[in-house]
């Protein structure tokens, strides 16, 4: 630094160089959180199409690439930062998107999936059961699936099967607990599919 320079300018020369150094580290951090969150975003989608295919039927890889178009679209909406025109463009059509898929499953199941991407497996039970208890049948029928997939995720099958007579008498598209069984068998693989795919742990610890 030129020793000639006034106090003052020293000062404002300082100023400069912090500024510069603190917008760099946000434009960072920034950049980190919105990689979280359109990792988060991904990963709910993916299992939200997951869910959508077993309430409302389907082929469930294909309900699951659904959601996981929904997952990148719905992406960056925590942590990103919107600043242009087109940011806040983006988010609005991502929130969107969040919004058709809680309007089809709910806000406690999409909140109990989102808890079971992450292997939060206590906070997506309670979410599942508080779904399985409401009136809407579509958001019921989902809260118990999630919690049949959230026992199973927890390798606790005993518990996950003693909810089958509940979706044999729940679920239209299902007559027989052994028909139970293989949906929760192929949504379990898928499940740790979409978790591998998205650099989250295939199974949780």
């Amino acid at each position: 630094m030129n020793l000639n320079l006034t106090k003052h300018e020293i000062i404002i020369k300082l100023s400069t160089i912090f500024c510069a150094a603190i917008l760099a580290a946000c434009a960072s951090q920034s950049g980190k959180m919105a990689g979280q969150g359109a990792t988060m975003g991904t990963v709910v989608g993916g299992i939200g199409g997951l869910v959508t295919g077993l309430v409302f039927g389907g082929n469930v890889a294909e309900s699951t690439a659904r959601g996981a178009v929904w997952g990148a679209s719905t992406g960056a909406v925590t942590g990103a930062v919107a600043g242009s025109r087109a940011d806040q463009a983006k988010k609005a059509q991502r929130d969107s998107k969040i919004e058709r898929l809680k309007e089809n499953l709910g806000d406690d199941a999409f909140n109990g999936l989102a808890a079971l991407a992450h292997c939060k497996h206590e906070a997506a039970l309670g979410y599942a059961k508080t779904a399985a208890k409401l009136e809407n049948k579509n958001y019921a029928l989902a809260g118990l699936w999630i919690e049949v997939l959230t026992h199973a995720d927890r390798r606790e099958e005993d518990k996950a099967r003693a909810l089958f007579p509940d979706l044999v008498a729940k679920d239209p598209k299902i007559d027989t607990e052994s028909q139970a069984e293989e949906k929760m068998r192929k949504s379990m693989q898928r499940l740790m599919e979409i978790r591998e795919e998205y650099k989250l742990p295939k199974v949780c610890k």
